[in-house]
């Protein structure tokens, strides 16, 4: 695809919008993206936060992490903290919080200060060294965030750097295919191509964010070439959850025929 083509895409959870192919620059993809997300990123994208991984898939059903107390867990991309909440109230012993935002850590630190919870937290990109204890975790978890990376065998890598051996890594992220389909009139149709990989910009509420569309092999690829092996991965919306929500939507008309979340569990050899 030409650089600046314009094309339709869904943009992570939500509808369609218009996309502008661009070149990959990684400080100014960092620049971009933590402006949107310290001005506009909840109020126009949501949050995403456990107990749900994303649309229709959530922890209690799929019971990925089991029981967490005692165990030393740091998120990346914790946005506005109800996750690491969630792991604190599971008696979670250390709480680690990562994000590319400052507004986000501010309000992370905020919300979990209100619920008598404490987490160490840094704001950094995540594909960068920033001064995260090695071989220290015995979880490491990204709900919704790890797509927004610049290097994602790097991120892998740094990732795997944090963990134990024998640690685990959970991560969700918009599946692929939901980003190349969208529903016209009761009939999905293509409108991107899943191969394609290139960066491009979106304009949302006055704010621009820029992401790229990554191929599930490409997850599985970098998550073999850090050294983690995959234990498990849904792509199945939980029927219970989108008959529970009475979800009429294009979107949840969607959800019933093709995966629009993916979420992976991995340990570090």
């Amino acid at each position: 695809m030409d650089k600046n083509s314009v094309y339709k895409t869904n943009i992570i959870g939500g509808g369609e919008v218009d996309a502008v192919t661009v070149d990959m620059d990684k400080n100014v993809v960092h620049s971009t993206n933590s402006l949107f997300w310290d001005t506009k990123g909840n109020d126009v994208l949501g949050a995403t936060s456990l107990p749900f991984y994303g649309a229709f898939v959530s922890e209690e059903k799929c019971q990925l992490f089991g029981d967490v107390s005692g165990k030393k867990m740091l998120e990346i991309g914790c946005g506005s903290g109800q996750s690491l909440q969630y792991q604190g109230e599971r008696q979670a012993s250390e709480l680690w919080g990562m994000d590319l935002s400052e507004n986000q850590i501010e309000k992370t630190r905020q919300h979990l200060t209100a619920c008598g919870l404490s987490a160490n937290l840094i704001c950094s990109p995540m594909e960068e060294e920033c001064g995260l204890p090695v071989d220290y975790f015995d979880f490491v978890y990204s709900i919704y965030a790890i797509g927004w990376t610049t290097d994602l065998e790097g991120t892998f890598c740094r990732i795997a750097s944090y963990l134990k051996k024998d640690g685990v890594f959970i991560f969700s992220w918009s599946h692929p295919i939901h980003k190349c389909v969208v529903a016209e009139n009761n009939v999905l149709v293509f409108k991107k191509c899943y191969f394609d990989e290139s960066w491009y910009s979106v304009s949302l509420d006055e704010s621009t964010l820029t992401l790229s569309d990554r191929k599930l092999s490409t997850y599985v690829n970098a998550l073999s070439k850090a050294g983690f092996v995959i234990e498990q991965m849904i792509e199945q919306s939980d029927d219970e959850i989108m008959q529970s929500r009475d979800d009429n939507s294009d979107f949840a008309k969607k959800a019933k025929m093709l995966p629009v979340t993916f979420v992976i569990k991995a340990r570090k050899r």
